[in-house]
């Protein structure tokens, strides 16, 4: 029997949709408002979920500490008050879109989560806005 708990997290951080390739016209016209040059900011809400077997003896899918604990150490404290194009390595050569840092955020958990269960991460940017990520 699968099943999938949730933890849900918060941080927030400023960033700057654009593309260091494109002339200030091409990345106005894709992505307006967020090209700010001056960054703008978000509170971020995260959900990372874990599907699979209930273990026998515990009774759980993964100890809702131990996640608790991986999303403050990896995901919290790297970008909680942060600016993301400057300050998160992460996002260096990656344009900070709610997409990359889903993907960026999946990845940076998932070395921690047992193979036999699945990860999908689900970040909400504004509370009408999110995106999630499976790993396909």
């Amino acid at each position: 029997m699968q099943v999938t708990v949730s933890r849900k997290a918060h941080f927030n951080a400023a960033h700057r949709l654009y593309r260091k390739d494109w002339s200030m016209e091409q990345n106005d016209k894709v992505f307006g408002k967020c090209n700010n040059p001056n960054f703008h900011g978000h509170n971020y809400e995260l959900i990372v979920s874990v599907t699979g077997e209930i273990d026998p003896e515990t009774g759980f899918v993964i100890d809702l500490k131990i996640l608790s604990d991986l999303i403050k150490e990896h995901i919290e404290e790297a970008f909680d008050h942060k600016n993301l194009n400057l300050d998160v390595p992460d996002f260096q050569d990656v344009n900070p879109t709610a997409e990359n840092i889903c993907v960026v955020i999946w990845q940076k958990l998932r070395p921690f989560i047992s193979t036999e269960n699945d990860l999908e991460v689900t970040l909400y940017e504004t509370p009408r806005n999110f995106v999630s990520y499976k790993g396909n």
